[in-house]
């Protein structure tokens, strides 16, 4: 048995948010929902070319990763991107990448024409 590397509470949840991102279903799942602010689980289904339920286990693995939040309401759920769990990411990658590369230049921060930061 391989001894998993002792990991800080901030790199286990890079761990999970990468993770998630990093399948092609979810990532189209996150984009489409960029795209519809708020949208129910039915239309996030219709995005692709998955079941209801393989979908519903892609959500859940971005709702644990903290990157979407989920609001029943009545027999669905209207899910939408969670903005701190963004927020954390957009800061914390940087800090962490400037740790073991002091030569890393931050990615750009100003923010686009219309958009608040």
């Amino acid at each position: 048995m391989t001894k998993s590397p002792d990991l800080s509470p901030d790199e286990r949840r890079l761990v999970r948010m990468l993770k998630a991102l990093g399948s092609p279903v979810r990532m189209q799942i996150v984009t489409f929902m960029a795209e519809h602010p708020t949208c129910m689980t039915r239309q996030i289904v219709a995005s692709t070319p998955l079941a209801q339920s393989t979908v519903s286990q892609h959500l859940k693995v971005l709702r644990d990763a903290g990157l979407i939040q989920g609001e029943i309401e009545g027999p669905a759920t209207c899910y939408c991107l969670d903005p701190d769990g963004f927020r954390w990411l957009e800061q914390y990658l940087p800090a962490w990448i400037r740790r073991h590369d002091p030569d890393f230049v931050a990615f750009e921060t100003t923010p686009r024409a219309g958009q608040r930061r």
